[in-house]
């Protein structure tokens, strides 16, 4: 690392402050940053009066630098001598940095050196018009255009030391220059221009047997959305037919086996007949304000009923700020059949469609309290939400499974 230290006394200005309208820049910083943190504006102010100066940072500018964000002289001082961005000596009106990193050595920065020295002067010197300085630095990172120079804000790259020397004395002149290559390539591109991308193959899918791609893409988006009508009309046509309860074949236990109507079903696909309700079963509110479903008993009836009471009293507590998120319409005019949960039949579906559920993702995302405010804005069918693990059901449906009946799954211990 090199050594930096301020410029000698001869050259340091007696007095340094920002003008009103850097001042006012400055402020703006500052207040980027919290109270107690405004010392992080540090390098921007430093940046700016290295830039009011003539790009080189006076012991005077520090110490203002200091002062204006309330820091000890030394920790400013610090970091002025730290980071190469910041000139400690006066520099040229044009400041030439040379990379001097391998890459750009191998390619001639010891020709651009001499033109420097040649032009200007010793390094970390004035020339004698102020016009020119230059400093060998540290890898600049444009390795492909080597050798280059940073001067002021540019790069200057693909030198030689003819276009180099041109180039100093433009500058020097007030001419205008070309930035970036001094050759004939854009940017980083090959010497003799790009050779590669070219094949017209490489853009339409041929390259890889795959024909024209952007035809392929036309065909696959008009095959999709015929299919998406296709899918719409038969839904509408479906909701326009009468509806009709599915039957519910009765099966007695006196019955001889031989009787049992025979059946290609595969035994997992078929509905389960012995010990589910319909799904008009399903909304059959109890006489505590409950709904039964499942219960073919007694028993499990008043069962039901105490469950569904205590849920009901459980929720009474919910207030409005539990109501969860409901929508206006089903998206893309199509709900999820909400009869699929265990406990849902067709009054309740109907009853959540017109709170705003109409698909099952809805359900699953609803917290406890969300969920108990639903229970508790059914009528007639309080308790039925929790009791039934509506959530738990729809999170199941949510990841594509579908159950073997049309009335859902009954839950475990329901």
């Amino acid at each position: 690392m090199s050594v930096r230290r301020l410029a000698p006394e001869a050259v340091q200005p007696k007095e340094f402050a920002f003008t009103p309208a850097n001042d006012d820049w400055a402020n703006g910083q500052i207040a980027k940053y919290p109270k107690g943190r405004e010392a992080s504006a540090v390098i921007p102010l430093l940046w700016m009066a290295q830039e009011q100066a003539g790009g080189w940072l006076p012991q005077k500018a520090i110490e203002a630098v200091g002062r204006k964000l309330g820091m000890p002289y030394m920790r400013v001082f610090e970091i002025a001598t730290f980071y190469t961005m910041f000139n400690l000596a006066p520099a040229g009106e044009h400041f030439v940095q040379v990379c001097g990193t391998v890459p750009c050595h191998l390619k001639g920065a010891r020709e651009i050196i001499k033109v420097c020295e040649d032009k200007i002067g010793p390094q970390s010197t004035v020339s004698a018009d102020g016009k020119l300085s230059w400093l060998e630095v540290e890898c600049l990172g444009a390795c492909c255009n080597a050798p280059m120079v940073q001067i002021n804000y540019d790069y200057y790259e693909d030198l030689t030391p003819e276009n180099f020397a041109a180039l100093l004395d433009n500058l020097r002149a007030g001419k205008p220059v070309k930035t970036g290559p001094q050759v004939d390539r854009s940017c980083s591109e090959p010497l003799g221009g790009g050779e590669t991308l070219k094949d017209k193959a490489l853009y339409d899918g041929s390259a890889v047997g795959r024909g024209d791609w952007q035809a392929r893409v036309k065909a696959d988006r008009e095959a999709a959305k015929k299919a998406a009508e296709a899918a719409e009309a038969a839904k509408a046509a479906a909701a326009a037919a009468p509806t009709q309860p599915p039957a519910t074949p009765v099966l007695s236990s006196s019955a001889p086996a031989a009787l049992t109507p025979a059946t290609s079903t595969p035994a997992a696909s078929r509905p389960v007949t012995g010990s589910q309700p319909t799904n008009a079963s399903q909304d059959t509110p109890a006489a505590g304000g409950a709904a039964i479903k499942g219960a073919t008993t007694a028993a499990e009836v008043r069962k039901d009923a105490a469950d569904a009471g205590q849920s009901a009293a459980a929720v009474q507590a919910v207030s409005d700020a539990d109501k969860p998120a409901m929508l206006n319409a089903p998206r893309g005019g199509a709900a999820d059949d909400l009869c699929l949960i265990w406990g849902v039949g067709p009054i309740l579906a109907k009853k959540l469609n017109g709170m705003g559920v109409y698909h099952f993702d809805q359900i699953a995302a609803w917290t406890p309290k969300e969920l108990a405010w639903v229970d508790a804005h059914l009528e007639g069918f309080k308790g039925r939400a929790v009791r039934d693990s509506w959530v738990d059901q729809s999170k199941k449906l949510t990841t594509g499974w579908r159950p073997d009946s049309k009335l859902g799954e009954r839950p475990k211990g329901r």
